[in-house]
């Protein structure tokens, strides 16, 4: 394995790019029907009012549904046939919430089976981090 400043238009340090989605419980609602969780903390304001949260929050599968969408307009073939990714939920997303998706290159390896790109991922709320991680993706043909 050899490290890499560039390959082929990808280089070290570049953003892999950048979205920004606003969330509220219809949203939330949605991907509760679409995913079968329906767990009261997601979908039922009275019961979350209850909880440690104090209001509904976003399921943790549909933020990361947010960084798929920046790594299939970074490199879709990469990320589409496999990859490794490492992930961590550091806070929830409430209803009313915008959240903001961005990644960088930090390390491009030339393996024996292609080329890879690791970038480090990052998900906000305002000033809250809510997600953090890294993707390794091919990319080479």
């Amino acid at each position: 394995m050899s490290e890499l400043k560039s390959y082929e238009g990808y280089c070290v340090g570049a953003s892999i790019g950048e979205l920004t989605q606003a969330v509220d419980q219809s949203m939330i609602d949605a991907y509760a029907d679409a995913s079968g969780d329906i767990n009261p903390l997601h979908i039922d304001p009275e019961f979350a009012k209850t909880t440690f949260f104090g209001r509904t929050i976003a399921h943790g599968l549909l933020t990361l549904a947010f960084v798929s969408r920046v790594l299939s307009a970074w490199n879709w073939q990469g990320w589409a046939y496999g990859g490794e990714l490492n992930v961590s939920f550091l806070g929830p997303v409430y209803p009313g919430d915008t959240v903001c998706v961005s990644g960088d290159i930090e390390q491009i390896e030339k393996r024996e089976d292609g080329v890879y790109a690791r970038c480090q991922l990052v998900c906000f709320c305002g000033e809250r981090t809510v997600l953090k991680g890294f993707v390794i993706s091919k990319i080479s043909k």
